[in-house]
């Protein structure tokens, strides 16, 4: 993509392509999961006040390293497994308030200017907790951090997505909770869990229900499970954008000179302009790719397929924007203008109103990555 720019990036007069000046880069972050991305210690803090005690570790270095490993497997079925930890500390007022509010920290702390963070309501019912108060105690947490960070001078918008687990039937019941909070800062909704055995199709009652009221969704497929689910999401289920998506590189293929072609679906998805929602470390921590190095990103953004890069879940994978930029940086060469342009992806696949998005583009993000191109 950008070798060249980056190679000489020290002669124009960039920024250096380092962490700490990617940290102060704008970024945007559609694909991030509240209950993966808690700090170590918050979750045992949470834990010792709600008497959770099924944690493995009981400081937090030693938590967050558990966590990592976990994840590690290689199996999309077992790093869903951690989730029960973090989810075992969000189920009072006050553990969702906190976890909202430290998200928000975060990621503004990072350089995140938009992010989308999505969880599943359904998860947090077990103290007694309405669907609604679940949502409510949330928003709030949002609020405050987004508070606390301009109080600090860093700016960030977040809207909330609604997810609904795709093994349970209450997808319909949390597509019309997304619409009940839609103008309180819930932005859209999303279908996540474990792919295979679990097709988006069954869920078609949200997602119609989602379209007769005017309102965004996304839908995790071709993660783990391939061309199918992809399939099923966007000819059936109509979905805005894809979740991960990364398994559309099984619909291209190579000619004989080597030139890439592409199949009827990955065509489609490329020329509607569809985002894939793409999550480096995460696709490696799965299974969905081998490695980093034969991640499909470069590919498909060579080929102009709209990506943006995404953490998943940053507790799991240690992980932050900034740091799934380096990695794609020193993996596939890009230079400053090519994160630009998929930060610029992102924010223009944002649920957000079209002059919200152009005004973070027009006034945040391109004068940040000016200043940084050089």
């Amino acid at each position: 993509m950008s070798t060249v720019e980056n190679t000489q990036s020290s002669i124009g007069g960039s920024a250096p392509l380092d962490l700490g000046s990617i940290r102060t880069a704008p970024k945007a972050l559609l694909h991030d999961h509240l209950d993966g991305g808690l700090r170590p210690q918050t979750v045992l803090e949470l834990a010792d006040e709600c008497g959770y005690d099924g944690l493995p570790a009981t400081d937090g270095a030693a938590l967050g390293e558990w966590f990592r490993e976990a994840a590690d497997s290689g199996s999309l079925v077992r790093y869903l497994e951690t989730f029960a930890h973090t989810v075992a500390v969000m189920q009072t007022p006050e553990g969702l308030f906190r976890v909202a509010r430290e998200c928000a920290e975060d990621l503004a702390d990072d350089g995140v200017v938009y992010a989308e963070v999505r969880f599943a309501p359904e998860q947090h019912l077990e103290r007694g907790l309405t669907l609604d108060e679940v949502v409510a105690h949330t928003l709030a947490g949002f609020e405050a951090g987004i508070s606390a960070a301009k109080v600090r001078g860093k700016n960030i918008t977040i809207g909330t997505l609604l997810t609904a687990m795709r093994h349970a039937a209450r997808s319909r019941e949390i597509a019309e909770l997304t619409v009940r909070f839609r103008d309180r800062g819930v932005v859209g909704f999303d279908i996540a869990g474990a792919e295979a055995g679990f097709p988006p199709s069954r869920h078609l009652d949200a997602f119609e229900y989602m379209r007769a009221s005017n309102a965004h969704f996304t839908i995790h497929a071709g993660e783990a499970f391939g061309l199918p689910s992809i399939q099923e999401a966007v000819a059936f289920c109509g979905t805005d954008r894809l979740g991960h998506g990364v398994r559309i590189i099984d619909d291209i293929t190579r000619a004989a000179d080597g030139t890439p072609e592409l199949g009827l679906l990955a065509a489609y998805v490329r020329d509607t302009r569809m985002p894939l929602e793409l999550c480096p470390s995460s696709n490696v921590q799965t299974g969905a790719v081998e490695s980093l190095a034969t991640h499909p990103f470069d590919l498909l953004a060579r080929l102009r397929f709209r990506v943006t890069v995404n953490t998943d879940n940053r507790l799991m994978s240690d992980t932050s924007m900034s740091r799934e930029m380096v990695k794609l940086v020193e993996t596939f060469g890009y230079g400053w203008s090519d994160l630009e342009r998929f930060t610029i992806n992102a924010m223009k696949s944002a649920f957000l109103p079209f002059d919200e998005r152009l005004a973070l583009i027009d006034d945040v993000i391109k004068p940040g990555y000016a200043v940084l191109i050089g």
